[in-house]
């Protein structure tokens, strides 16, 4: 007779259902493990024999068979190994097989029988619950996979308290969500002295989420001004909470019990590879645009980056998702995020200063923000020149907002653009609107769309920049919480769309 358990195998943030099919069957005793297991889940046999011998239940003198199915799916992982171990102790009648039969298991044995954590769990409870089955996995994983509520979640510690649970002895109480408290802020924008139109760029594009470039000389505070970006931004709603954790799941990125509401700042070096940006490797994890999902990409030194990575970015930048394709995988992550690049104006950094340039001005910037293509820059809505700060500067008291207030204007504006697009599935903020939602919602007073026009014709804005002036101006126009987009707005967004140093 073959007992049942269940598992999942993952294809991106989807967890596919996996059935654990035990068979023993008389003949010359032997451990096998068929369905497309990798290697990984072949060398579960060995840890699943020394976790029940340290149990002291003797392994089986006959024929053993796992059958992961459906067989053409490819098992990868070591979270085979508690429901493998499930399925062979109800074969063995050492737990009831109709309890197996209604729970999806992952988790990885020790050679004690302790249950290791590993990544999914998310996205497997999420199965779990789709399928009307609850979650058995290690301790660990709990407070992730309790916040899908539809999912009884059983967290366990060894593969005794698993066997005490389903046999009525000790029963383990369900898994309770948890949430890993915010990160205390240590950075101020009130601490950047001048700098003040980068200030209100950053405030626009947090409000909006709009994609932003900083230009300027070493030194003058491009990184400091990114970093203290996630100090105005407001926290993730539960579902935008909910879509994030399960890709950082996926990576094996939730190692602190729960999910976090603070959205993700990734800031990867310009050294990195196109698979750690966009996504890939063997097994097609998802890089740094999927893990910023609903939150920040910071790409400092932006043109050193490989111009094939650059160019990669413009599908995720544009559509909010990215493909992953593999010659064994096509898998497709979700990537919503608000790219910030900062970049010098040149080879050496100082083209506007007379006095340290290098005697290629002006052909070195040409050169050197020439590595941006025009298509990519064109996809910026912000575009920002930072000055050098003076040391006459630096001498003065810190006398700007503090983030907290920014963050307040930031939060308003967001719930504005909530409210609006509330009923959207597709659309959060004023970036994601377009056709006939941003023609209804970022149209200009007369006054406003004869500027537009006027701006388009005279700097030969294309279609898509024509449309990115639009969504900049709603979103200034909910900062100043008006329900009209009025010229002033527009003034203020064109004048971000011309920035003198990434046209040199």
């Amino acid at each position: 007779m073959v007992s049942l358990a269940h598992s999942v195998a993952f294809r991106g943030v989807e967890a596919c259902l996996v059935e654990v099919q035990c068979s023993l069957a008389p003949g010359l005793p032997g451990f096998s493990i068929v369905g497309l297991p990798d290697k990984a889940v072949s060398e579960a046999k060995e840890r699943v024999r020394a976790a029940l011998a340290c149990m002291a239940i003797a392994f089986p003198s006959k024929k053993v068979t796992i059958n992961l199915s459906p067989a053409d799916l490819p098992k990868e992982g070591s979270h085979f190994d508690l429901p493998i171990a499930v399925s062979l102790l109800a074969a063995l009648d050492i737990i009831p097989r109709d309890i197996t039969q209604s729970v999806v298991a992952l988790g990885e044995l020790s050679l004690d029988g302790t249950i290791v954590p590993v990544t999914g769990a998310l996205p497997a409870a999420m199965t779990a619950a789709a399928e009307g089955y609850g979650l058995l996995c290690p301790e660990p994983c709990g407070k992730e996979a309790a916040w899908v509520s539809d999912a009884r979640v059983i967290a366990a510690k060894t593969l005794g308290d698993v066997v005490r649970h389903f046999s009525g002895q000790v029963p383990i109480s369900p898994a309770q969500p948890g949430e890993v408290p915010a990160s205390p802020l240590t950075r101020d924008l009130s601490e950047v002295k001048g700098q003040e139109r980068a200030k209100r760029a950053l405030e626009i594009a947090a409000a909006g989420r709009h994609h932003l470039i900083f230009v300027g000389t070493p030194g003058s505070g491009k990184s400091m001004l990114a970093q203290r970006l996630p100090g105005i931004l407001p926290p993730m709603t539960a579902m935008e909470a909910l879509e994030t954790s399960m890709i950082h799941s996926i990576a094996g990125e939730l190692d602190e019990g729960g999910i976090s509401r603070d959205r993700p700042f990734r800031d990867p070096h310009h050294t990195s590879s196109m698979a750690a940006i966009i996504g890939g490797g063997r097994m097609a994890k998802p890089g740094e645009v999927s893990l910023a999902h609903n939150g920040v990409l910071f790409m400092d030194e932006f043109p050193e980056y490989q111009r094939n990575v650059l160019e990669t970015l413009r599908q995720p930048v544009e559509t909010g998702e990215v493909m992953v394709s593999r010659a064994n995988a096509h898998v497709r992550y979700p990537c919503r995020f608000m790219l910030v690049a900062a970049a010098n104006p040149c080879k050496c950094g100082y083209l506007s200063d007379p006095e340290r340039a290098c005697a290629r001005v002006p052909h070195c910037g040409a050169d050197y923000l020439g590595r941006i293509s025009g298509p990519l820059m064109d996809r910026f809505d912000l575009r920002v020149d930072v000055p050098p700060v003076t040391y006459t500067d630096l001498d003065l008291p810190a006398n700007g907002e503090k983030s907290a207030t920014i963050a307040a204007r930031v939060a308003a504006a967001r719930a504005v653009q909530q409210q609006r697009f509330d009923g959207w599935s597709d659309m959060r903020t004023n970036a994601d609107a377009e056709g006939e939602a941003l023609e209804e919602i970022a149209t200009p007073d007369a006054e406003g769309r004869d500027l537009l026009l006027r701006a388009a014709e005279r700097f030969n804005l294309s279609a898509r920049g024509y449309h990115r002036v639009m969504r900049v101006a709603r979103t200034i126009a909910d900062l100043d919480q008006s329900e009209r987009v009025q010229r002033p707005h527009v003034a203020e967004a064109i004048s971000f769309r011309l920035a003198s140093a990434t046209d040199a």
